[in-house]
């Protein structure tokens, strides 16, 4: 039972990480410009088929990612470009439609250019294989990588954010981004590179999760659901928010569906505690959400200002 709990918290830690990549740069773009972004999830779909593509077309995965995170980063600012600048002074309403129909168009359009069928990503050699835990468990190598790379993704950003005057510009824009562009800050501009940063950041989800899921169309629409739920529990703006509320996310809701219908066994029939588990164990993460909300509204880490 131990080892089963060690491996399921690892699972859980690693989806945690993910989600934390995919929710830090949708808190960015939401804390600091406003903005709702439904169309968010499209982008960790498409840096996946990024990496799908440029692995097969270079016979290697990590070059494959090197080329795909600027392809990501400039699909980001195109889009920024073409449609989100034009939709920052519209209220929200607007936002959810308008970004709810770029998902249905971008959806379509990878079908179209990269067909309907799932696409694989291979392990790279030097991934692959499993580092010992305890006794004869084992742990599969390439998640530790995922878990490490995320890591240091969120070291990095932490950085970005308070200790750099790019930093000090994302925090200040929050608070009051007309005082900031009366000081001679293009704040469109800044606008336009948040946007393309959080969307390379989507990207590197994407691409980090690829070897090991299916790269298919749709597959960023459910992610999205539990970004959102991260950026509210973490609290809308924060960074730091957004990482302890992604991990405790991913430990809630992999470790409640493994354990949630071994711990009904107690009080049920076996047959019966394996339904209601696997029917309660979705909902976990919307009552940790309900829960957190009842007692601090403005989610565990409230920035102060943009990115705290």
């Amino acid at each position: 039972m131990f080892n089963l709990f060690l491996l399921q918290t690892l699972n859980g830690v690693q989806f945690g990480i993910l989600l934390f990549l995919v929710a830090a740069g949708l808190t960015l773009i939401f804390g600091i410009m406003d903005l709702i972004n439904l169309a968010h999830g499209v982008l960790y779909m498409v840096g996946a088929y990024f990496t799908a593509t440029f692995t097969a077309l270079t016979g290697d995965f990590f070059l494959g990612i090197a080329i795909a995170l600027p392809a990501a980063l400039l699909f980001g600012l195109v889009l920024e470009f073409l449609i989100f600048r034009h939709l920052y002074e519209r209220d929200h309403l607007d936002q959810v439609l308008a970004t709810f129909g770029l998902i249905l168009i971008l959806n379509e359009g990878v079908k179209i250019v990269w067909g309907a069928a799932p696409m694989s990503v291979p392990i790279p050699d030097v991934l692959s294989g499993a580092i010992p835990l305890i006794g004869p468990l084992k742990y599969p190598f390439y998640r530790v990588a995922i878990i490490a790379a995320g890591l240091l993704t969120a070291v990095g950003l932490w950085l970005l954010v308070n200790h750099t005057r790019i930093g000090m510009l994302l925090r200040a824009g929050a608070v009051n981004a007309p005082m900031v562009s009366a000081l001679g800050v293009d704040i469109r501009r800044l606008f336009m590179l948040v946007f393309g940063f959080g969307a390379m950041l989507a990207g590197f989800a994407g691409a980090m999760v690829a070897p090991i899921l299916s790269v298919e169309p749709g597959m960023g629409d459910g992610i999205l659901i539990l970004t959102f739920v991260v950026i509210v529990i973490g609290g809308v703006g924060s960074v730091r928010g957004a990482f302890v509320a992604a991990i405790l996310v991913g430990l809630v809701d992999t470790l409640g569906r493994t354990f949630g219908p071994i711990v009904l066994r107690a009080v049920m029939e076996p047959s019966a505690a394996s339904q209601t588990g696997q029917t309660l164990a979705p909902m976990l993460i919307y009552i940790l959400m309900a829960a957190v909300l009842f007692f601090r509204p403005s989610g565990l880490f409230p920035a102060k200002g943009a990115a705290a």
